[in-house]
């Protein structure tokens, strides 16, 4: 056997050991993440809900999702441990604000226009006109010969119609 026909074999061996290499980073990484639980931290399930961890077992954790309300969850139920601003972000709608943010003095404007500007378009208060254009004002009555030219259109197409066919569009 020449290498040309063993180099495929090898090509697909070695991202089959790539693939599941890094399948077993991720497992181990969630497993880690599942063993790191305490009583008091955040959690997300597999499912969305957002409790707070109120006992860690072998295989399994009671879950605080509100007042009075206790879940029973397997530990591979677990999405992910969240930290506590981001659970608080999450649940409470708590915002987390930095002293070096100064959001107090932020000014906020009314409409975009002053967002979009320049200097250029600032200075020049010419504005487009929308409005309808004069336009040369035609015979209010009509002519005999534009009276016919339509009945004649008329005409040609109800000889155009075959049956089954209506006028509705």
């Amino acid at each position: 056997m020449s290498l040309v026909t063993l180099l495929p074999f090898i090509v697909l061996i070695g991202a089959m050991f790539l693939m599941t290499r890094s399948a077993k980073k991720k497992q181990q990484q969630a497993a880690n993440m599942r063993n790191e639980m305490q009583p008091g931290s955040g959690v997300r399930t597999i499912g969305g809900m957002y409790a707070t961890v109120k006992e860690v077992h072998d295989d399994a954790v009671l879950l605080d999702a509100g007042p009075g309300v206790h879940l029973m969850f397997a530990k591979n139920a677990i999405g992910a441990v969240l930290t506590d601003d981001e659970y608080n972000r999450i649940v409470h709608g708590e915002e987390v604000v930095d002293d070096d943010e100064l959001t107090d003095s932020a000014v906020v404007p009314d409409d975009a226009s002053s967002l979009t500007e320049t200097d250029e378009t600032a200075a020049d208060d010419s504005r487009i006109d929308l409005g309808k254009k004069d336009e040369p004002a035609e015979s209010a009555e009509p002519t005999e010969a534009a009276d016919a030219d339509k009945a004649d259109k008329a005409d040609d197409a109800e000889a155009k119609k075959t049956d089954g066919e209506s006028d509705a569009k």
